[in-house]
């Protein structure tokens, strides 16, 4: 898909529309744009699937509100900043785009902020993990989902010292996530008691070949070593780890950010016994398993959604129930009032359960701590966390006024 394509999102149908066509509909409809990564090496862990849990949330709310219409386009951004902005700028000019989605980028994230507040738009953040978001860069206009780097590094972190990973080293991608996740990976385990042993940054993006830097951790004498990176590179980080034999010193792998697409990609044999934080799992509990199996039709074979494809379902899902109730026309006129709205409102899905948006505009809900089961543990290709322990909604994200977010009154 690319920018200038367009669907109508309805019960099992989408149907491809010509610019001039969808700025003829009426003033009822709804355009999000998705903008994402569906060629490059987050396109796994957002991508097709990110457009199709939209989707499903977008066909369900227009199913029980078949007066308002919802039009759902499509961007790759390249993981590039120039590319990213330049399309979200075109779509609120030119395209009538009422809210952006997903946005799996922080650099991406953190520049739209500006362009959201000058058109009064909305910025619905589910991938983008840089906890600035909704801290020293917060916006009245945006709402963060899913997670952040504060929430996973705080369960990761914290959890594994506690059970004996005292001695850290990190493997960072160097652009403004990967910094964001290894500061505050750092900060719990100082806090938890442990010590940082020293670090690494690779280009983002530009490099298949972590021989060197995995060497670095291995000689830095760590008991854990953190990549605070996802995706493509987070994959080939653990196979060439096991290649090194890195687990087979004593050294436990965590990952910052890790996905049960990157699991599933990577296969149990290789992220066997690996430390990860989601948010969301899809057999963690009947509701979640009722929304697999709503989506499934949407998905590729043994596809499952991660928490951030999850959160890009209950994101436009609580965005929708808030333009129902402000009206159509007005959400399209005020995105601040609409996110104001979603505030008030409390929210509730089948991924996330019951739960709430702060002042700050951070969604919170549960952080769970996983690790990921041997091959003869697993009954299926999507049977593959073992929970190893839970974090409280109010627990599992940095605390509000720790964030220097402007919209927070001391």
């Amino acid at each position: 898909m690319t920018m200038t394509r367009r669907s109508f999102v309805g019960a099992g149908l989408a149907t491809a529309l010509a610019p001039r066509l969808a700025r003829a509909q009426s003033d009822n409809t709804i355009r999000i744009g998705v903008i994402t990564d569906m060629s490059g090496i987050y396109r796994d862990v957002s991508g097709p699937t990110t457009v199709a849990c939209a989707q499903q949330a977008a066909a369900e709310f227009m199913a029980a509100n078949p007066s308002i219409k919802v039009e759902i386009l499509v961007a790759d951004h390249q993981n590039k900043a120039d590319v990213g902005l330049a399309i979200i700028r075109k779509w609120f000019d030119q395209d009538g785009v009422d809210v952006i989605e997903n946005v799996g980028n922080s650099s991406i994230a953190l520049g739209a902020k500006y362009l959201i507040e000058d058109k009064n738009k909305v910025a619905l953040i589910t991938t983008a993990g840089s906890s600035d978001l909704t801290g020293k860069s917060c916006s009245a206009n945006l709402v963060h989902w899913s997670w952040d780097s504060w929430c996973l590094a705080h369960s990761t972190a914290t959890s594994l010292v506690r059970t004996g990973g005292s001695k850290w080293f990190f493997l960072t991608a160097d652009y403004a996530f990967g910094h964001a996740a290894e500061a505050d990976a750092a900060k719990f385990v100082k806090a938890a008691g442990g010590t940082v042993l020293g670090s690494v940054r690779y280009p983002f993006g530009s490099t298949s070949d972590f021989s060197s830097f995995l060497l670095q951790a291995q000689s830095s004498g760590a008991n854990v070593i953190a990549f605070a990176n996802s995706g493509n590179e987070l994959i080939n980080c653990l196979k060439q780890a096991q290649e090194f034999g890195l687990d087979q010193g004593g050294a436990r792998m965590a990952a910052l950010v890790g996905y049960v697409t990157d699991v599933i990609g990577m296969g149990l044999s290789t992220a066997k016994g690996l430390s990860l934080t989601e948010t969301f799992y899809w057999d963690l509990n009947e509701r979640t398993r009722a929304f697999m199996n709503r989506v499934k039709p949407r998905l590729a074979a043994n596809v499952y959604p991660n928490m951030s494809q999850a959160g890009d379902y209950a994101c436009v899902l609580h965005y929708l129930k808030a333009v129902k109730e402000l009206g159509a026309e007005q959400a399209k006129r005020n995105g601040r009032e609409v996110v104001e709205l979603m505030k008030k409102m409390p929210t509730d899905d089948d991924c996330f359960g019951q739960g709430m948006i702060r002042a700050d505009g951070r969604k919170i809900h549960p952080a769970y701590l996983f690790e990921v089961k041997k091959p003869a543990e697993s009954t299926s290709t999507g049977d593959v966390y073992k929970l190893v322990s839970t974090l409280s909604a109010t627990e599992a994200f940095r605390p509000l006024d720790e964030g220097s977010c402007a919209l927070v009154r001391s």
